[in-house]
């Protein structure tokens, strides 16, 4: 198995090759063999994946860094491959908080994660630009020295603010308060998707899944995002797909469902004791 530090720099690689990589989102140690297994280079935990497992909303504190960082081990311990963290707000509104929170990852084994600027305060759910700067500083201050990628997110466009001009300054501030890598979910369209990746100075990650529209690995790559995730909508697919059968046997009392479903000798290929998700 790789070691942390392997891992990170396997990570760190994958931010400087041509291209951009899809680094998708496992919900669990199950679902993380499974990605591995279909040979991605990279994994990163989904906050709403695992809230949605668990029977929580997610954000507005659904979840608690002790339960997010139990989950990432779990999947971090399932596979051999760099594995991300989707860690919120930093679980805490103060710089020291997201510090804190970054240390407690590395502990964990992850090499990577991300600080968002939201504040699951839906009256006012944007942190302010300088203390939204602090936290990032904090964080990445924090990763100094540590097998840790970190990723800062500007969320403007997740809350009801399309505002391009403000997404790109925070972008810019958290790349000089100390971020490796920037992210800025929900924007409106490749133009202005490729607008960002030519105002920052870092590898922009992007979030494919959650909402049209919808664009290629190619058509990213062309305008120069580096990373693509996919966020919650793996785990809202494979819920798309339990409901879907739950509906057929309650209102036909059929179950077609199954022509669909993974094979069980697949399934067991995969979860196999001392695999790690080894790629078919």
């Amino acid at each position: 198995m790789s070691s942390q530090d392997q891992k990170y720099q396997n990570f760190r690689a994958l931010h400087a090759r041509d291209g951009a990589f899809v680094m998708p989102n496992p919900w669990d140690a199950g679902s993380a063999k499974l990605l591995a297994a279909a040979g991605f280079d990279a994994l990163a935990t989904t906050s709403a994946g695992y809230a949605f497992s668990v029977g929580k909303r997610d954000g507005e504190g659904g979840l608690s860094r002790t339960e997010v960082l139990e989950n990432a081990h779990a999947i971090v311990t399932a596979v051999d491959l760099p594995v991300s963290a989707d860690l919120e707000d930093g679980f805490g509104e103060r710089p020291e908080a997201c510090a804190e929170t970054v240390r407690q990852s590395a502990g964990v084994g992850l090499v990577g994660g991300s600080i968002e600027d939201a504040t699951g305060d839906a009256t006012n759910p944007i942190f302010d630009f300088d203390l939204a700067v602090d936290r990032v500083r904090a964080a990445a201050e924090a990763a100094r020295g540590l097998p840790f990628l970190l990723t800062a997110r500007a969320e403007n466009f997740l809350h009801g603010r399309d505002d391009l001009g403000d997404t790109i300054r925070r972008l810019q501030a958290f790349s000089e308060a100390g971020a490796e890598v920037l992210y800025a979910p929900g924007l409106p369209s490749l133009e202005a998707i490729s607008e960002v990746c030519r105002e920052v100075d870092r590898p922009l990650n992007v979030v494919m899944g959650l909402r049209p529209p919808f664009f290629s690995v190619a058509q990213l790559s062309e305008v120069g995002v580096k990373r693509i995730s996919v966020g919650g909508s793996f785990a809202r697919a494979a819920l798309g797909g339990l409901n879907r059968a739950a509906r057929e046997v309650i209102e036909t009392g059929t179950f077609t469902y199954a022509h669909g479903a993974m094979p069980g000798s697949e399934i067991a290929a995969v979860m196999a004791p001392g695999t790690k998700g080894d790629r078919s």
